[in-house]
């Protein structure tokens, strides 16, 4: 079992942290303007984090995780903005772990969380379909049972990286007579599997982030069930908790607001008051978006399920990493259209680059118009 870094001083923890990243995090990974590296781009990060026990900041300890506190994961986190360290391939950590290690049977944990760790698996996620987004409960991809099998038939979109991935977590309708929610299951797919296909998809930067999946009589063994036949959706909603809280980190809008900082050091924008106002409520309102994820962040460290009240987390985190870019292409300027990195005393900044990276968050995960209506059901009673 790893040591417990908990009983550190928060600083302490800092100031080790700090320094085994900043030594440990190759120097041409740091700050690089692709927003989803590859794992084979990371590959050499991943591992070293992933023998130094520190991939997994989240995860309990008796599963290879650090087991952090809230407190101790926001340093984590913000010590890896600040130092620039690149994504890494998160869907295991992030989303499948946390589905096996709340939801799965121990023969499950013993064979996905190590491989995970190590690198051997790189998940995906199968969720979205072409007429089954926000509405997932409208999903239609189909698993019969068939002896000890299910045979899966269907297609799901905007899966993020299946290009990349060889293991996906697929939500399947088991029952096309139950009501919509109650007739859906997890399955743990192999992607090498005859009768899947990935095809991606090119987005506005021209980057295959996206994925679309095809499942042709898919054989996947019934040992490959997560939880019980026809009781995913409640596994379901506990992964896009997971997802939520983790789109409502202060990461991606900490990280934007530091290449704000360099560009408005280039330019003299501080020496503006009305900037330097902008910039004051910005920066106070990721430090009040850290609080709240804290809180979150505290209840499933404590093994809670989290409520539907997350949404909140997601539409503030996403809108204020929109808010964030906004001011940072308004001070690129027209620049910001004809070059990718803007050239500062301290290295480039990629303005364009974030401010269209910022646009799909309110939209994956669940649209942030759904996130307010689910807060105005299940949080405020509202009538639907």
């Amino acid at each position: 079992m790893s040591q417990d870094w908990n009983s550190l001083p928060d600083e302490e923890f800092r100031r080790i942290f700090r320094s085994w990243v900043d030594e440990n995090c190759p120097p041409e990974l740091r700050f690089i303007r692709k927003q989803r590296p590859l794992y084979e781009e990371v590959k050499d990060w991943y591992q070293a984090l992933s023998r130094k026990g520190w991939l997994a900041p989240v995860w309990p300890r008796e599963y290879g995780g650090m087991g952090l506190s809230a407190a101790k994961h926001m340093i984590y986190v913000e010590e890896w903005g600040r130092l620039g360290c690149p994504r890494i391939p998160d869907h295991g950590i992030g989303l499948t772990g946390p589905l096996l290690i709340h939801h799965g049977t121990e023969e499950q944990k013993a064979e996905y969380l190590p491989k995970i760790l190590t690198g051997e698996h790189i998940w995906c996620q199968g969720y979205s379909e072409p007429n089954a987004g926000s509405d997932l409960a409208s999903l239609r991809t189909s698993a019969v049972m068939e002896g000890d099998e299910f045979v899966i038939n269907g297609q799901k979109i905007w899966t993020t990286l299946a290009h990349c991935a060889n293991w996906i977590f697929v939500l399947v309708r088991t029952d096309k007579e139950a009501k919509p929610q109650r007739g859906i299951s997890v399955l743990l797919v192999d992607m090498t599997t005859p009768g899947l296909t990935v095809r991606p998809i090119a987005n506005l930067r021209e980057e295959a982030d996206f994925c679309e999946v095809f499942f042709d009589n898919v054989r996947v063994p019934a040992r490959n069930l997560v939880g019980e036949v026809n009781q995913g959706w409640t596994l379901a909603k506990s992964v896009l908790g997971h997802e939520r809280i983790f789109l409502g980190a202060p990461t991606r809008a900490e990280y934007a607001l530091g290449r704000l900082e360099k560009l408005a050091e280039e330019r003299g924008a501080f020496d503006d008051p009305a900037f330097l106002s902008r910039y004051a409520r910005l920066r106070l309102e990721i430090y009040d978006l850290g609080s709240a994820f804290e809180r979150f962040a505290k209840v499933l460290r404590s093994g809670g399920e989290l409520g539907a009240d997350v949404s909140i987390l997601k539409i503030v985190a996403t809108e204020l990493y929109q808010r964030v870019t906004d001011e940072l292409l308004a001070l690129a300027g027209e620049e910001a259209r004809y070059n990718d990195d803007l050239e500062t005393g301290t290295g480039p900044v990629d303005a364009m680059n974030l401010f269209l990276d910022a646009r799909a968050p309110a939209i994956f995960g669940g649209s942030n118009e759904i996130q307010r209506n689910i807060l105005a059901k299940a949080v405020l009673g509202l009538p639907g």
